[in-house]
This record gives C-alpha cells, structure tokens and sequence, in this order.
C-alpha cells in the first residue's frame, strides 16, 4: 500500500504556473478514434496535423491525441475522468457502454462503484485508453480543493452530506487500486 504524501511546506513554487492545459492520449488509427470520440464520447475534436487531434469537453483542458500505430495498452491507473451530474447517470452510462461495447471496439469494463470520493465506472476504449464515467458537480473535483485539506483531514465517507456524491468510504486508509 503507498503511504500517504504528505502536503509541503513551501509556500512559493519554484515554477511559476498559470494553468494546467493539456494532456497526451495516444491512437492506433485517427479516423476511428475520432469517429468514438465524437459520435460515442461526444468530446469536440480539432485535427491539428496529419498525426494529432486535440480533444476536450466541458471546458479550456484539452488532450494532444497522436498516432502511434505499436500503441502500448494504458493502465488503468492512468485513467481519464468524464464527469456526469448524477448516481443514476453512471449507471445510465454503464448500460450504454455495456449494449454498445462490440460496435465501438470497447474493451474491458468494470462495475459502478464508489472510488475515491465519487460512483463512478471504467472502461477501455479501441485504443486501449482507459476512461472513468463519473458523478461529479460543476468543475468536477473542485469541491475538494474547496475542502481545503487532504481527504483524510475532512473525514472522507464518514458522514452523510460531506461531499456532493454522497460517497461511501469502504476502506479506512485512503483507497487505491491495490485496495479496490
């Protein structure tokens, strides 16, 4: 089990920042990851060169998508979050991923469940990328930086109201992939 980071000290970082814009995912074909992206996903796609797209939703955050035809499949742990407002609408999610898993090339996919401060589910799309479908208020995981301390300090799961997801803590230490 990893042990819990602890916050630090420093009051200036060493770099000064403005925003945190873009990730990478990377495809084994263009045309059909878009194609999900767009018609499954319902993500905005730009094509920004013969080998990228730039993807996002919701918001100015966006994923750099670039071709790698010996793609390495990703791990789940390094899954990418899409935010619904509800419970029911994961579970709503779920069974559409579930009905429509052959015509997308969808790949292995797990249970709703409650993760790490929120129900959610992951699945693996064609391109072995794997993707969280969760409830989550306006601005996603804002609410906890809203808390103003690390999870274990605001008492995580153990009383009704404490977050917008109506989480329940099934573990005492803080949850990770080893625990679920």
């Amino acid at each position: 089990m990893s042990e819990v980071a602890q916050p630090s000290e420093t009051k200036e970082p060493r770099l000064k920042l403005k925003f945190l814009s873009h990730g990478t995912l990377e495809s084994k074909d263009l045309a059909k990851t878009r194609e999900f992206y767009e018609d499954f996903l319902g993500l905005q796609v730009v094509q920004t060169s013969k080998i990228s797209l730039m993807i996002r939703l919701g918001g100015e955050h966006t994923y750099a998508v670039v071709h790698n035809a010996r793609k390495e499949p990703m791990p789940r742990r390094n899954h990418n979050g899409l935010d619904v407002e509800t419970r029911a609408d994961v579970d709503q999610c779920y069974q559409v991923v579930q009905a429509e898993k052959e015509k997308w090339g969808i790949g292995k996919c797990t249970r709703p469940a409650d993760h790490h401060g929120t129900y959610s589910f992951y699945f693996s799309d064609l391109d072995d990328n794997w993707w969280e479908i969760l409830c989550n208020p306006d601005g996603g995981y804002g609410w906890m930086f809203a808390k103003g301390a690390d999870i274990q300090e605001w008492g995580a799961g153990e009383e009704t109201g404490f977050n917008p997801n109506n989480f329940t803590r099934r573990h005492k230490a803080l949850a990770t992939d080893e625990q679920e």
